[in-house]
């Protein structure tokens, strides 16, 4: 899952430090992921400007007009590094999943979570995922929140350090209280690798 990597967080008036430096670590993982023949999930907000479905601390200012990714903008696109597809934004706030290639989706979530409000965990089980990778914008707050609850629902749970913003030992001890592991992107690579050449079951 890649985790609101949208332009007006990478590099708008949301901007989150270090999302852009780790934009080509992102952009790295989901080609691994894709030679891999591996599900991919962008997560991504939206904000009506006006609207008031919004995550309380942003609440007031979007309900005064303040437009960060407001749907059929700019801002709210992901990054033609991971992403060329325009995004379907009337689908994606009715709360469709928008299918982008073979196995690779987008999905809007509403708030912190990525399984709150989504059918986020119906769309993994029906792949039969047990396992989920995060990576994505702003670590303590959507991609953690999404961990743990990927945790509660029993998914093996992992994070893309340097795939990921706002990254701290701190953080990566609390989650693995939890049981999340720490990869780099070169430990999700030798992982596929070591997965493309094992001897078939017998």
């Amino acid at each position: 899952m890649l985790i609101d990597v949208q332009n007006d967080f990478v590099s708008g008036p949301a901007r989150v430090d270090g999302t852009a430096e780790q934009l080509p670590s992102m952009a790295r993982l989901a080609q691994l992921f894709r030679a891999a023949h591996r599900p991919i999930v962008h997560i991504v907000r939206l904000y009506a400007p006006g609207g008031s479905d919004v995550d309380p601390p942003r609440r007031a200012a979007i309900e005064a007009g303040l437009q960060i990714v407001a749907p059929h903008t700019d801002g709210a696109a992901v990054p033609t590094e991971l992403l060329a597809h325009p995004l379907d934004y009337d689908s994606l706030l009715a709360g469709g999943i928008q299918y982008v290639a073979a196995g690779e989706v987008v999905m809007f979530k509403p708030r912190w979570s990525a399984f709150y409000r989504t059918d986020l965990d119906q769309h993994l089980r029906e792949l039969a995922v047990n396992t989920v990778v995060v990576a994505g914008c702003n670590l303590p707050n959507c991609p953690r929140a999404t961990l743990f609850d990927a945790s509660e629902r029993d998914y093996r749970a992992a994070v893309v350090t340097d795939a990921t913003s706002q990254v701290t030992p701190e953080r990566l001890a609390d989650l693995a209280l939890i049981g999340v592991a720490s990869l780099s992107t070169d430990d999700v690579e030798q992982f596929f690798q070591a997965a493309a050449t094992a001897p078939a079951p017998q």
